[in-house]
């Protein structure tokens, strides 16, 4: 028997199917729309990083560097930005902004008609947020792959930050051509201007660059891009963006393009500046790259006048055809802030920093160190010691013979003022075998002096291997009373808005080394530019001496190999350093007296504008008129008198019995003090003669 079906039952079944089907798309698309939120959700917001320019400032907030990763990027606040370039972006590149979800459907529906038509992707809707989304994190391909890829960035940035965030990270990203990346690195580019100084033709033009970087460049082609320029002017009047006035006032004007030019531009303190780059992956514990392009903005302690001072000296003193090298750090002996800094003649043909990297034997620059542990041992400026030809004899059963410069020796007991001022060698190996040489290793090390030092008796002729950088820094300490110093070139960091995320702060003071001693030594170390100290050679720093207008401590040395000079201020403690880089020997004369020559112009230099400050006797030291000779009380028989501080208690006490009357030239007294607390501190002497 044939059933028959009511045709209702056949009518009803394609809608039914229909109903499912739809049914089930929606239900589809929304559980794939939860998955996309509840994915996003999780997710959590993406991270706005991007390559920017990192500043390097001078001490008085002078740029003096920039710092990127390959392109010139710089962030700037949506308030720091031209409004003209604001809105004339908006509306070019997506005028429902501030209305969507970070998609325009609208948009997106042509769109795909236009690709369905041409079976390819030929036509974009990406608003602002998806293009934001793809220059922080996925490539320009045009495939569906990328777009979902975007659109799930672009879900997760509407999700977690604010339109505004959004607008602002998208200018500060975009790219402009020729290397420049957000409107702040193309204002600058294009035009020499902040962000928020462009006029209006000026940021519609900026606004027409994006769509095609080359093609509408005004460099590469000014047709094009002030084609596009109006069309974007029409645009912005047509939809009540600007007045007819302001369309008529931008579409006149005359765009002035910053000079295009390959140029160079001289870079302040190249080698400072490579410092500085070390010292903050250290500080921000990054590598140098991400530093470079992360936006910072480091603030050191350069001082730009004179590092301009001590590159135009090296400029000055060194004969441009010998190839002699170079390294020299000046310092603040309060703070340890590295003033200026060169690391070479030449960074353009050698970036080698031979004021940090290189390590070099110091000669005599090694023996203050060696003195200052003699002081704390019980040594004075009066202590005497035979200086002649001697033997050591060391452990292992070797024998070792230092030498004087030429060969010249007094053959008799000689002061530690003179020995230092001399450099005798024989005075200072038998204190350092006296005292047992691991006493000066750990002096050293105490003062700062990080690199390896042999406990040995040469030590004492600064026969290790340190840098420019460790020996200033740790003469800054007979400069500042024995405070510790660090040196360093940054004082502070922030980031790309202005947060502090590193800043050097002044500690409690930490003593290192005893401040009375620390006075007696540096005051000794005047003594080398004291021609009342000559005797069987004649003071180190009489060839420079008659340039000086202030009172410095200094010490100089010389090996084979490398020619030193290290003296300081009150203000400000610089080392120099000359030689060749293939440890070849220093022969001639000339290439000796580099590193004085340099010293004494650069000092003089940069001190003839402060005030004049000299070493300021501590409180338990006593200033008396010594014999440089035999370090008894001077007489008025005495050739020579010195001024030489001691600390309370250790002074001489007995008068000079090795001259007598027309031993020492009429006028030759110390001149009477000039203030009652000097003449107390000198009565014994002033008592007898006044």
């Amino acid at each position: 028997m044939k059933l028959r079906i009511p045709h209702i039952l056949y009518e009803n079944k394609p809608l039914k199917w229909i109903s499912l089907t739809t049914a089930s798309l929606i239900t589809l698309f929304i559980t794939s729309l939860i998955g996309v939120l509840l994915y996003c959700y999780i997710a959590g917001p993406p991270l706005l990083k991007n390559d920017q320019n990192t500043i390097v400032y001078a001490q008085d907030n002078r740029v003096i560097g920039e710092e990127h990763g390959g392109e010139n990027r710089y962030w700037v606040e949506l308030k720091d930005m031209s409004p003209a370039f604001i809105a004339a972006t908006l509306l070019t590149e997506d005028k429902r902004f501030y209305d969507h979800f970070g998609f325009d459907v609208k948009r997106i529906a042509a769109a795909v008609i236009q690709d369905i038509k041409a079976m390819a992707k030929v036509q974009g809707a990406s608003t602002i947020t998806q293009q934001y989304a793809r220059n922080l994190y996925l490539s320009h391909e045009k495939t569906w792959t990328r777009k979902i890829k975007e659109a799930l960035y672009a879900a997760r940035l509407e999700m977690f930050y604010e339109k505004d965030k959004i607008l602002e990270g998208y200018l500060n990203t975009i790219y402009y051509g020729h290397g420049a990346y957000g409107i702040e690195a193309a204002s600058r580019y294009y035009f020499d201007k902040h962000a928020d100084e462009i006029t209006l033709a000026e940021a519609a033009l900026l606004t027409s660059i994006p769509k095609g970087p080359s093609y509408y460049s005004p460099y590469a082609n000014l047709e094009n891009a002030k084609a596009r320029q109006s069309l974007i002017l029409h645009h912005m009047k047509e939809n009540n963006v600007i007045t007819e006035d302001q369309y008529v006032t931008a579409s006149q004007q005359t765009i002035k393009l910053a000079p295009q030019s390959e140029k160079v531009v001289a870079q302040v303190a190249p080698y400072f500046q490579d410092r500085v780059m070390q010292e903050a992956t250290r500080i921000l514990d990054l590598d140098a790259e991400s530093i470079r392009s992360g936006g910072y903005h480091i603030y050191t302690s350069l001082k730009v006048p004179m590092q301009e001072e001590l590159e135009k000296t090296v400029e000055e003193k060194i004969d441009p055809k010998s190839d002699i090298q170079i390294g020299a750090v000046s310092i603040n002996p309060e703070t340890g802030g590295i003033l200026a800094m060169v690391g070479g003649r030449s960074y353009t043909d050698s970036p080698y920093n031979r004021a940090v990297q290189a390590k070099r034997m110091p000669g005599s620059t090694f023996k203050p160190f060696l003195y200052y542990a003699a002081l704390e041992n019980g040594y004075t400026p009066a202590t005497t010691l035979l200086s002649k030809p001697t033997y050591f004899e060391l452990e292992d059963g070797t024998v070792y013979e230092p030498s004087n410069y030429n060969g010249y020796y007094a053959y008799e007991p000689i002061t530690l003022a003179q020995a230092i001022a001399l450099s005798d060698n024989v005075y200072a190996v038998k204190t350092n075998v006296f005292l047992g040489e691991e006493t000066l290793v750990e002096t050293a090390e105490r003062m700062g002096i990080s690199s390896d030092l042999p406990a040995v008796p040469s030590l004492a002729l600064g026969t290790a291997s340190v840098s420019v950088q460790e020996m200033v820094g740790a003469y800054s300490l007979f400069a500042n009373g024995g405070v510790e110093v660090k040196p360093h070139t940054i004082e502070k960091i922030t980031d790309s808005y202005g947060h502090v995320v590193y800043e050097r702060k002044e500690g409690k003071e930490k003593q290192v080394i005893d401040r009375d001693k620390a006075f007696v030594l540096a005051h000794l170390m005047t003594g080398m530019f004291d021609e009342s100290l000559n005797d069987y050679m004649t003071v180190t720093g009489s060839s420079i001496a008659n340039q000086l207008t202030r009172t410095y401590a200094g010490k100089s040395g010389t090996t084979n190999t490398d020619s030193w000079m290290i003296g300081f201020s009150p203000q400000v403690a610089t080392g120099i350093w000359t030689g060749y880089d293939d440890n070849e020997p220093i022969e001639k004369i000339v290439d000796h007296e580099y590193a004085k020559d340099i010293w004494a112009a650069y000092m003089e230099s940069v001190h003839e504008d402060r005030p004049y400050k000299t070493f300021s006797p501590t409180d338990d030291v006593v200033g008396v008129y010594i014999d440089p000779d035999s370090g008894q009380l001077a007489t008025p028989y005495c050739p020579h008198q010195r001024l030489a501080y001691f600390e309370k208690g250790s002074e001489p006490t007995t008068y000079c019995d090795h001259h007598f009357p027309g031993d020492a030239p009429e006028g030759s007294l110390p001149n009477p003090p000039d203030s009652e607390e000097e003449k107390e501190k000198k009565s014994w002497l002033y008592d007898l003669f006044f």
